[in-house]
């Protein structure tokens, strides 16, 4: 009997140990998995994820749902194998998601900021698309920059040495082009006002030859027109396009969606460009489980897309704002719309 019970003790001993550094230990590894989506065109807390004040609303239904991808860190050996084999997550260095020297906290903040930049871009795009006015304003003015106690937030930008300003890019091309140590003129309307206030071009510190004021500048609506994002706890660039076609919706007659349940992905600039994002996969899973008919895949992400995609969800090829409209006009009236095949 006490053969019996070594015996015993011998073979679980490891077996129990190996079950504690299993559990105790972790992995240099993070999880990506498919993360929630949300419907741009819905509610989220009870508000409107796309708020639309100051000019009339055209009724939506259907889905223009924005996906997201889900992180998982700290994860025990046990747990990464569990997530590798269920076949819908992916083992990542979790380097790549965490770079060393850069805290967590840092990498949700810049996260943080890229949603809240592409959130901006996105009421641009739509607005350039619609071709309705903006105007250039101040939105900070550096402690340390040349037009500090000159310009102040709020001021709108009307020209800069002779040129007219009616986009962000046209003030930085202004700006940069002038040489550092002139002294240039820059007509504003403050409080109503025009005006002409005039600031000595600083050198950029990336570029000494080139010029800079040290504002960060903003594209508004002229008007009334009031646009709000009311999603939290979200991060990365991601959400661009679909942030902007849901305002394109409520601005518009009819429905760009058909309808039916959209989702997608992509960045979104100013002007339109869609650009190509991180964890396809998993998004085009989490939009498939979503109950997603029609998939908006950027262009350069369609390579990899094409390789992992659920069954019955349609790809759609964009590379800009246009490109997306058109397509879902095109598959409302029953026509071909470009694919990642």
């Amino acid at each position: 009997m006490n053969r019996r019970i070594f015996t015993l003790l011998a073979a679980l001993i490891p077996i129990l140990v190996l079950g504690a550094v299993g559990s105790a230990v972790t992995v240099p590894f993070v999880a990506l998995g498919p993360g929630p989506t949300f419907d741009t065109l819905g509610d989220v807390e009870g508000k409107p994820v796309v708020d639309v004040r100051g000019a009339p609303v055209d009724p939506t239904t259907g889905h223009l749902n924005m996906t997201t991808v889900s992180v998982r860190d700290g994860l025990n050996v046990f747990e990464a194998f569990g997530l590798w084999l269920s076949g819908q997550q992916g083992l990542v260095p979790r380097a790549e998601v965490y770079p060393p020297g850069v805290s967590r906290d840092e990498v949700d903040k810049s996260n943080k900021q890229d949603f809240k930049d592409s959130e901006d871009n996105a009421e641009l795009a739509a607005l350039h698309y619609l071709k309705m006015p903006t105007v250039v304003k101040v939105r900070s003015v550096s402690d340390e920059g040349p037009a500090k106690g000159v310009l102040r937030e709020g001021d709108e930008l009307v020209s800069l040495g002779g040129t007219p300003i009616t986009t962000v890019q046209d003030l930085l091309t202004a700006a940069s082009t002038t040489k550092p140590g002139t002294t240039v003129p820059i007509v504003i309307r403050r409080d109503g006002v025009e005006q002409t206030v005039e600031v000595t071009a600083g050198a950029r510190p990336d570029a000494p030859e080139k010029g800079y004021l040290g504002v960060t500048p903003t594209e508004v609506p002229v008007g009334p027109l009031q646009v709000d994002f009311n999603l939290s706890e979200v991060g990365g660039p991601s959400a661009g396009l679909m942030f902007t076609l849901a305002l394109i919706d409520k601005l518009t007659p009819g429905e760009l969606n058909g309808g039916h349940f959209v989702a997608g992905t992509g960045t979104i600039d100013p002007a339109g460009k869609v650009g190509p994002i991180g964890g396809i996969q998993y998004k085009m899973i989490a939009a498939k489980n979503a109950g997603a008919e029609t998939f908006l895949v950027p262009a350069a992400n369609c390579n990899e897309a094409k390789q992992r995609t659920p069954d019955n969800l349609r790809l759609v090829r964009v590379e800009t704002l246009t490109d997306a409209v058109e397509s879902l006009d095109n598959i409302n009236a029953g026509k071909e719309a470009p694919t990642c095949e």
